[in-house]
C-alpha cells in the first residue's frame, strides 16, 4: 500500500458540524454531510462541508440530490475527501452501512475519510476512520448484501478499518459550509 497523503481539516470543521447537527441530534436522528478539499503540494486541504437534503432515521442518514453535492464539488474544483455523520445515540464505530459508504469514498479518493461524531459517547467523542487497505477495501468490494450486516474479518488479523494516522487539524484553513437542507 502507498502512504496516503497527509490531509489537513479546518479546526472549525467538528464544531460547526455538530452546531448543524444538533436539532437531529436533539431529535435522536443521524445527520450527514460530504466535506471537499483541493490538493496542493501533496496534501489535501478539507476547506468545504457540504449539508445535503437529507433523510433520517436513528441509525442511519441518506442524501438526496447527490447531483447537488457534486455540482458544488465541481464548482469549487474539490475532490470528495470522504463524509462525515453522527451517531445521536451509539458509540464512535463504522457500522456496516458506514464501510460501504466509506467504500464508494475511497474508490475514488484513497485517502477519504469517513469522521463519525458521537455526542453522546463519554469515551470518544469522534473518530476519524478509513477503511485498511489491503484488507477492509478486499472485503467490501466483494460484498453485495445491503441494510446492516456482519462481514468477515481480513486475512491476517487486519481489521476491517482503522484510525487515520494522515489527517490532522489546520487552525489556519477557513471553512465553507453549504447547507443545501
Amino acid at each position: 500500500m502507498a502512504m496516503a497523503r497527509e490531509c489537513q481539516y479546518s479546526a472549525q470543521l467538528i464544531e460547526d458540524f455538530l452546531a448543524l447537527a444538533r436539532d437531529n441530534t436533539n431529535n435522536d436522528l443521524e445527520t450527514c454531510g460530504v466535506i471537499g478539499a483541493f490538493l496542493r503540494g501533496g496534501t489535501f486541504y478539507v476547506t468545504t462541508l457540504i449539508i445535503p437534503k437529507q433523510e433520517s432515521t436513528s441509525s442511519s442518514c441518506q442524501a438526496l440530490n447527490e447531483e447537488d453535492i457534486f455540482a458544488i464539488l465541481s464548482e469549487q474544483s474539490l475532490f470528495p475527501l470522504g463524509w462525515i455523520h453522527t451517531h445521536p445515540s451509539q458509540s464512535c464505530f463504522m457500522s456496516s452501512v458506514d464501510l460501504h459508504t466509506q467504500y464508494s469514498y475511497q474508490i475514488m479518493v484513497p485517502e477519504a475519510v469517513a469522521i463519525v461524531m458521537a455526542p453522546t459517547d463519554k469515551s470518544r467523542g469522534y473518530g476519524i476512520f478509513r477503511l485498511t487497505d489491503p484488507g477492509g477495501m478486499d472485503i467490501l468490494k466483494e460484498c453485495q448484501e445491503k441494510e446492516f450486516h456482519s462481514h468477515r474479518e481480513p486475512a491476517g488479523g487486519r481489521p476491517l478499518y482503522e484510525h487515520c494516522s494522515h489527517v490532522f487539524v489546520n487552525p489556519n484553513l477557513i471553512l465553507e459550509i453549504f447547507d443545501l437542507r
